[in-house]
Protein backbone atom coordinates (compact mmCIF):
# COMPACT_ATOMS: atom_id res chain seq x y z
CA UNK A 1 0.00 0.00 0.00
CA UNK A 2 1.39 3.31 -0.58
CA UNK A 3 1.85 6.52 1.47
CA UNK A 4 -1.16 8.28 -0.39
CA UNK A 5 -3.23 4.95 -0.15
CA UNK A 6 -2.74 4.64 3.39
CA UNK A 7 -3.40 8.68 3.40
CA UNK A 8 -6.87 8.02 1.81
CA UNK A 9 -7.68 5.11 4.08
CA UNK A 10 -7.30 7.89 7.11
CA UNK A 11 -9.42 10.16 5.53
CA UNK A 12 -12.18 7.69 4.33
CA UNK A 13 -12.65 6.55 8.44
CA UNK A 14 -12.38 10.61 9.21
CA UNK A 15 -15.20 11.01 6.93
CA UNK A 16 -17.27 7.99 8.50
CA UNK A 17 -16.10 7.92 12.42
CA UNK A 18 -15.99 11.45 12.64
CA UNK A 19 -18.19 13.10 10.08
CA UNK A 20 -20.73 10.73 9.83
CA UNK A 21 -20.18 10.44 6.08
CA UNK A 22 -20.58 7.33 4.07
CA UNK A 23 -17.23 8.87 1.63
CA UNK A 24 -17.80 7.96 -2.32
CA UNK A 25 -13.96 6.70 -2.24
CA UNK A 26 -13.28 8.31 -5.97
CA UNK A 27 -13.86 11.45 -5.07
CA UNK A 28 -12.12 11.31 -2.08
CA UNK A 29 -9.46 9.77 -3.91
CA UNK A 30 -9.31 12.39 -6.89
CA UNK A 31 -9.79 15.16 -4.61
CA UNK A 32 -6.69 13.64 -2.57
CA UNK A 33 -4.74 13.73 -5.69
CA UNK A 34 -6.10 17.09 -6.31
CA UNK A 35 -4.27 18.38 -2.78
CA UNK A 36 -1.20 17.79 -4.06
CA UNK A 37 2.13 17.33 -2.26
CA UNK A 38 0.91 18.98 0.96
CA UNK A 39 -0.94 16.29 2.02
CA UNK A 40 2.45 14.61 2.90
CA UNK A 41 3.28 17.25 5.03
CA UNK A 42 2.51 17.51 8.30
CA UNK A 43 1.60 21.48 9.06
CA UNK A 44 0.01 21.64 5.36
CA UNK A 45 -2.22 18.41 5.65
CA UNK A 46 -4.31 19.70 8.32
CA UNK A 47 -6.74 22.64 8.36
CA UNK A 48 -6.93 25.03 11.71
CA UNK A 49 -9.84 26.19 12.01
CA UNK A 50 -9.06 28.25 14.68
CA UNK A 51 -7.12 30.36 12.31
CA UNK A 52 -8.12 33.21 10.02
CA UNK A 53 -5.34 32.77 7.70
CA UNK A 54 -5.78 29.27 7.11
CA UNK A 55 -10.02 29.56 6.59
CA UNK A 56 -8.98 32.31 4.18
CA UNK A 57 -6.75 30.26 2.31
CA UNK A 58 -9.76 27.12 1.76
CA UNK A 59 -11.92 30.08 0.90
CA UNK A 60 -9.50 31.90 -1.59
CA UNK A 61 -7.78 28.80 -3.03
CA UNK A 62 -10.19 26.16 -2.56
CA UNK A 63 -13.58 27.85 -3.08
CA UNK A 64 -13.03 30.33 -5.69
CA UNK A 65 -9.88 29.68 -7.66
CA UNK A 66 -10.56 25.97 -7.44
CA UNK A 67 -14.12 25.66 -7.66
CA UNK A 68 -15.48 28.48 -9.31
CA UNK A 69 -17.45 30.03 -6.62
CA UNK A 70 -18.43 33.64 -6.29
CA UNK A 71 -17.16 35.19 -3.06
CA UNK A 72 -20.25 35.65 -0.55
CA UNK A 73 -21.37 34.78 2.99
CA UNK A 74 -22.63 30.99 1.82
CA UNK A 75 -18.58 30.38 1.69
CA UNK A 76 -17.85 31.16 5.30
CA UNK A 77 -21.72 29.44 6.30
CA UNK A 78 -20.25 25.85 4.40
CA UNK A 79 -16.67 26.44 5.66
CA UNK A 80 -17.89 26.89 9.49
CA UNK A 81 -20.76 23.91 9.36
CA UNK A 82 -17.87 21.43 7.83
CA UNK A 83 -15.79 22.47 10.56
CA UNK A 84 -18.36 21.86 12.68
CA UNK A 85 -19.46 18.72 11.28
CA UNK A 86 -16.00 17.35 11.45
CA UNK A 87 -15.62 18.76 15.24
CA UNK A 88 -14.57 22.12 16.14
CA UNK A 89 -12.13 20.34 19.38
CA UNK A 90 -10.96 17.76 16.42
CA UNK A 91 -7.27 18.74 16.81
CA UNK A 92 -6.58 17.02 13.23
CA UNK A 93 -8.60 18.45 10.11
CA UNK A 94 -7.38 16.55 7.19
CA UNK A 95 -7.27 19.08 4.35
CA UNK A 96 -8.52 16.15 1.82
CA UNK A 97 -11.37 15.58 3.99
CA UNK A 98 -12.27 19.65 4.04
CA UNK A 99 -12.35 19.79 1.00
CA UNK A 100 -13.99 17.15 0.13
CA UNK A 101 -17.05 17.74 2.45
CA UNK A 102 -17.28 21.49 0.67
CA UNK A 103 -16.62 20.25 -2.76
CA UNK A 104 -19.83 17.80 -1.88
CA UNK A 105 -21.56 20.68 -0.32
CA UNK A 106 -21.27 22.66 -3.11
CA UNK A 107 -21.84 19.80 -5.45
CA UNK A 108 -18.60 20.88 -7.59
CA UNK A 109 -17.70 17.27 -8.07
CA UNK A 110 -17.78 18.37 -11.46
CA UNK A 111 -14.25 20.10 -10.95
CA UNK A 112 -12.42 16.68 -10.38
CA UNK A 113 -13.90 14.58 -13.56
Amino acid sequence: MSKREELIAKYADDLKNKCGVTPDMDFLTKVTIGCGPSIYNKDSSTVSGGSATEIATVKNNFLIKKLGLADSADLDKAIDSVLETYGKSNRNKYRAVVYYMLAKHFKKESVYK
